[in-house]
């Protein structure tokens, strides 16, 4: 499942967050619908190629949404959900926050891509809250596009800054969704959730074998 954009340079990883979205848009099909979650999800835009036909529609009420907005090009009027500036492409529309949301609780996004805090194996996804009683908790629509959207793509890191997985046997966070999860990308592997368990689809400066080993996960190759 991927378009005709050109090939994404993954050197020898870690990946960047940049990479990272190159890849990720690597892998949209040509003429999705698409939302882009709050955080680094959002640098996708910058990275899908001219023509890809690829139609992003942010929660706050625009479809058809451009890269992200710099120099004269920005207006404050004209954000994405994340508040970051945004430009507009031809045929773009804007609409009522609850019409918005109801393109997405409504099954009509393709994919959405959204950051992580955990997932689980079986693809549950926490994304709201770590549970920490400072932590400041942040819903959103995430919990309407991990169950509205025909396919959910994560987007995050896979280890935390105190080297604990993210991809994990089963989520100790306060989940968004259950078994919503089809594709994570991170810094070290692409992986995808299937019946069978999780599968490795490319590593990043890593053998699949390490992976299992600092996940403490059975990893399953790529279909």
């Amino acid at each position: 499942m991927t378009t005709d954009s050109p090939a994404v340079d993954t050197g020898r990883g870690p990946l960047d967050k940049h990479r990272m979205a190159a890849l990720v848009a690597r892998d949209i099909p040509h003429g999705s619908y698409v939302n882009l979650g709050i955080g680094q999800p959002t640098l996708v835009a910058d990275h899908l190629p001219a023509g890809s036909g690829v139609v992003l529609h942010t929660e706050n009420g625009m479809l058809n949404m451009g890269p992200a907005a710099r120099g004269d090009e920005i207006d404050p009027d004209l954000t994405n959900a994340g508040k970051v500036p945004v430009t507009e492409l031809p045929g773009a529309a804007y609409f009522h926050h609850a019409d918005s949301f109801a393109m997405m609780r409504g099954g009509h996004l393709d994919i959405c891509v959204l950051g992580a805090f955990q997932v689980s194996a079986a693809g549950d996804l926490a994304n709201w809250h770590t549970g920490a009683p400072d932590a400041i908790p942040a819903v959103g629509g995430a919990m309407d596009l991990a169950i509205g959207a025909k396919q959910v793509f994560v987007m995050m890191t896979l280890f935390t800054k105190t080297g604990a997985p993210k991809l994990v046997p089963e989520c100790t966070y306060p989940l968004t969704g259950l078994g919503c999860v089809d594709r994570i990308y991170t810094d070290l592997a692409v992986f995808d959730i299937t019946p069978q368990g999780v599968a490795v689809r490319e590593t990043f400066g890593i053998t699949a074998e390490e992976l299992a080993d600092r996940l403490g996960l059975p990893l399953l190759p790529a279909a």
